[in-house]
């Protein structure tokens, strides 16, 4: 069977959840038994968004291979349980810097290099070079922005094209646009998804599906209409409801029979879906005993897409141990010693978050000493784990002016530093330390436990370290190194020794949880904050309602 291609463009609006429907049909192929991956075409400049400031884009989320990607490829990982790599994210940047340094080369014989054919076969060979990589029986290609921008046409170009040059039999085109509720009219409205149909069109490609983001469920009058003037046929229109949990789309697009459609129309072999384990975990998101309140300290937090990963990896977690994580977002910069107790009141886990530069670290300071002072359980991820090695410093060690030379280059105690290697770099665009690396854990310690192995691999995203020179500080005084680089003698876990639950991680666990396969360590920090939130009386138990499978 030769590789299929199901391109998915949006329309009327931003943020309808490409990404989520995506991964949800991805989901429900895989179930099927087939091989499924997806790609993310980005319409920006930007050669990737490792340099984009979090409240423009959210968080990046980085693969085993070092890529930094958008949060898109986050669902696509923690959905279809895959490893995606630098191929799953192509950006109009990466295409004109391809074809730009192509060019310089001579690659095209003294040519002029154009918009249509050179980016639009660039563009078409990223997507064909992954789908011949794995083998897939189906490439997702998740088009960004939406239908009309300027800069998504030389895609929609590269899709038409494409979908002649590989054969029809062999793509399908779903659109997914809105199909608003007006209340003061008290009804449904079609046009803003006639039009945007009609604009898809007029670049020269028709949709074969089209999935209807909508508020209120859409009845057969609607749909016959949407299905006559948009030129699909009726069982072609797939509504997609507000949802519960984004976990619970694969189970409705699987109700609407979306899947059922794309197997039909590109002739798929496959095998009876099973989706037993995902309603379970659905059921448990969705079904919880109880739920806890659980710090997120952050200077991003006014924008929560900036810690996407983290969310979902709490959702994750909380789906093993039964349990709700509703997650308090603390502003970094309005913490401080005198402030933190109030703020932090009825928490039973603090965690404190990844970031860049020297806005809001006292806040963090001041979280971190609180959790250490006062036994509730602590979780410092990348920055949130120096931030505990620099209280630690102080606090603990005696150590007062310590601090990282990210944030003052004149620290009589440096105790983090910026990398050997990262000290004479001047491009900022995908030069940290990034991607898979591996971590020997000390057997005695809390990660250890968790992980249940002594050798790990965790993605990482960072230019500072704990400084080698002074570290035997913390050892003098407690700190446990309970993980280690192997390869660079690197501290890559720390904790405290007598308290119920101290770590702090240099990489990102979080981009590593999925829903087959939740993180360990998320896993073990929200059962230490369940396990504290009893003994305080801070657990609060939840009814049960509607089972997900009664929907079915």
């Amino acid at each position: 069977m030769s590789t299929k291609y199901i391109f998915v463009t949006g329309g009327v609006t931003s943020s309808l959840g490409k990404g989520i429907i995506c991964a949800s049909l991805g989901r429900l192929l895989v179930a099927q038994g087939l091989k499924v991956t997806i790609q993310k075409l980005d319409p920006y400049i930007n050669v990737d968004p490792g340099t984009m400031n979090p409240y423009e884009h959210g968080e990046v989320y980085v693969t085993d291979d070092g890529a930094e990607t958008d949060l898109d490829l986050g669902h696509y990982e923690r959905f279809l349980d895959i490893k995606t790599s630098q191929s799953n994210n192509v950006t109009t940047g990466r295409i004109y810097y391809d074809v730009i340094s192509k060019e310089r080369q001579g690659a095209y014989l003294g040519k002029t290099v154009q918009v249509i054919p050179h980016i639009t076969d660039e563009i078409q060979s990223h997507v064909l070079k992954l789908g011949q990589s794995g083998n897939y029986d189906v490439v997702i290609i998740e088009i960004g922005g939406t239908v009309g921008d300027i800069e998504s046409l030389p895609y929609i170009e590269a899709v038409r094209q494409l979908r002649y040059n590989v054969g029809r039999q062999n793509t399908l085109s779903i659109h997914l646009t809105l199909v608003p509720y007006l209340a003061a009219a008290g009804e449904l409205k079609t046009k803003p998804t006639q039009h945007s149909v009609k604009t898809l069109s007029e670049s020269g490609l028709q949709p074969d599906i089209l999935v209807c983001r909508t508020e209120q469920p859409l009845d057969e009058t609607i749909r016959r209409k949407v299905a006559q003037f948009c030129n699909v046929d009726l069982e072609d229109v797939i509504e997609s409801i507000d949802a519960r949990s984004i976990y619970e789309v694969p189970l409705l697009m699987q109700e609407e029979g979306l899947d059922k459609r794309v197997i039909e129309k590109l002739k798929l072999e496959t095998k009876e879906p099973n989706l037993d384990n995902w309603i379970g975990f659905v059921e448990a998101v969705c079904n919880p005993s109880g739920e806890i309140n659980i710090a997120l300290v952050g200077k991003y937090v006014e924008h929560h897409d900036s810690y996407k990963s983290i969310v979902e990896a709490f959702i994750h977690a909380g789906a093993v141990n039964d349990c709700k994580v509703n997650i308090r977002w603390i502003q970094s910069d309005i913490l401080n010693r005198k402030n933190v107790a109030e703020e932090l009141k009825d928490i039973s886990g603090v965690l404190v978050a990844p970031g860049f530069g020297g806005r809001g670290i006292d806040g963090k300071l001041a979280a971190v000493e609180h959790a250490r002072v006062n036994n509730i359980p602590f979780f410092g991820i990348c920055l949130g784990m120096q931030c505990a090695v620099i209280e630690y410093a102080r606090n603990v060690c005696g150590w007062e002016d310590s601090n990282s030379t990210e944030f003052n280059e004149d620290t009589e105690y440096p105790i983090i530093d910026i990398m050997h290697d990262q000290k004479d770099i001047e491009n900022m665009g995908g030069t940290m330390r990034l991607g898979k690396y591996a971590c020997k854990l000390d057997k005695s310690s809390k990660a250890y436990e968790a992980y249940g192995t002594e050798n790990i691999e965790e993605r990482h995203r960072h230019r500072y370290e704990v400084n080698n020179n002074l570290r035997y500080k913390l050892t003098e005084n407690g700190m446990i190194l309970a993980g280690m680089n192997p390869e660079r003698d690197l501290v890559e876990i720390v904790e405290v020794p007598g308290h119920p639950w101290f770590v702090g991680v240099q990489f990102h666990p979080e981009l590593k949880s999925t829903v087959n396969n939740p993180h360990q360590l998320f896993v073990d920090f929200v059962k230490a904050s369940l396990k504290h939130a009893k003994s305080l009386k801070l657990y609060k138990p939840l009814k049960k309602t509607k089972a997900v499978a009664d929907k079915s």
